[in-house]
């Protein structure tokens, strides 16, 4: 395939969420990423190897059961061809299947071994269950997003799953490829959603102790408590979103709606900022979505409608950029980033769990007395 990871070979041992999204990353870019799942387990997802697993994009699969004889020698040498693995298991059950990092990469010296966990592999927490929201609770992240007064806000698992954990094991798994090819040695990568979505409010972070970010929600200039930077609801129920932080993009932004009045002008007094939202709450009440976009379109105003997932798809601008691709028949984000030389493909239609078993063994150079024997136990 192209693009700039052509030529790497990553083995993924197939989960849910971060772990699949960190290995869709790679393969689009370009790595041949052979994707790993369980002979026997049931659908993690209700999209599950069908075509509109979107995550699982890109790689060619097989199903194996780890636990029969043989199975996770079998593994072992497909690893040792590999540059890079991914796993997104509890600590210590690679270790408990013969797979762990010790013995994979003894033998495979230059192997990049990836661990997507949410409390990581150390600490009090690291072999207790937990999910997205449970992680970014941890790191200070969830306590700042919702309005004042009230319970924070439940988010998507963008922050967590996506942002603090497959998107920061991808970058980890990249720098260590990097790496190692000046080293000629490989590492462990310890990717935790705490850790990672720490780390995605660093700002946030930095102005707290500066004395210039609240704890409390609610209060602050990006958490929705500006009257221009916020969301408002429209004469027809849908929305926009604002922006305008800058005094010229505020300005843009009064202009637009037709302000003049003067209280306006104390744009960042923090006493005034409810009365100035109430204000603006009303103005934009007075015409629907798609009619402040016209008007605030091309603006410096930083005013957007609030797309849904079917609108975001069919806007001009996502058009123009190509941002969404169809892949047999299912609309999805295109490939991210872009580069101008290496572009990546199409990426491929998601797989079934055992579609590439006999295909993959056979171009890895697994042995076919290897492979008589996992037929026999029943493993492939």
């Amino acid at each position: 395939m192209a693009g700039p990871l052509n030529g790497i070979r990553i083995v993924e041992f197939a989960g849910m969420g971060p772990g699949p999204f960190c290995a869709m990353m790679l393969s689009d870019m370009g790595a041949e990423v052979i994707r790993i799942q369980s002979k026997n387990s049931s659908s993690v997802t209700p999209v599950s190897n069908s075509k509109f697993d979107v995550m699982a994009r890109g790689r060619r699969s097989m199903a194996i059961d780890l636990k029969k004889p043989g199975a996770a020698d079998a593994m072992l040498q497909l690893i040792d061809r590999a540059d890079a693995l991914i796993e997104g298991f509890r600590p210590g059950v690679m270790e408990r299947l013969g797979l762990g990092p010790e013995i994979c990469c003894k033998r495979n010296s230059k192997l990049v071994f990836g661990r997507m966990t949410g409390w990581g592999q150390t600490g009090k927490l690291s072999a207790t269950a937990g999910h997205d929201i449970n992680y970014i609770s941890l790191s200070g992240a969830l306590n700042a997003m919702g309005s004042r007064g009230a319970p924070p806000a439940v988010p998507l698992n963008l922050v967590g799953d996506f942002g603090g954990g497959g998107m920061m094991l991808a970058f980890g798994v990249v720098c260590a490829l990097l790496e190692a090819r000046e080293s000629g040695k490989g590492q462990v990568v310890d990717a935790a959603m705490t850790d990672g979505s720490a780390l995605l409010s660093s700002m946030m972070f930095g102005l707290n102790e500066a004395g210039l970010w609240s704890n409390q929600r609610g209060d602050n200039l990006l958490d929705g408590a500006a009257h221009f930077y916020s969301t408002y609801e429209c004469a027809d129920g849908k929305c926009v979103s604002v922006g305008a932080i800058e005094p010229q993009f505020y300005k843009a932004l009064l202009l637009g709606l037709d302000v003049s009045d003067p209280l306006f002008n104390n744009q960042m007094d923090k006493a005034l900022w409810p009365e100035l939202k109430s204000r603006l709450a009303k103005i934009f009440k007075t015409r629907h979505r798609d009619e402040w976009a016209a008007i605030f379109d091309g603006s410096d105003a930083c005013v957007t409608p609030i797309l849904d997932w079917d609108e975001a798809i069919q806007h001009e601008h996502n058009r123009d950029r190509e941002a969404f691709v169809e892949i047999d028949g299912v609309m999805q984000p295109a490939p991210a980033p872009r580069f101008s030389r290496t572009k990546p493909e199409m990426p491929l239609v998601p797989a079934h769990a055992s579609e590439h078993t006999s295909a993959i063994l056979s171009e890895w150079g697994i042995d076919v007395q290897t492979v008589s024997l996992l037929r026999e136990q029943g493993a492939i």
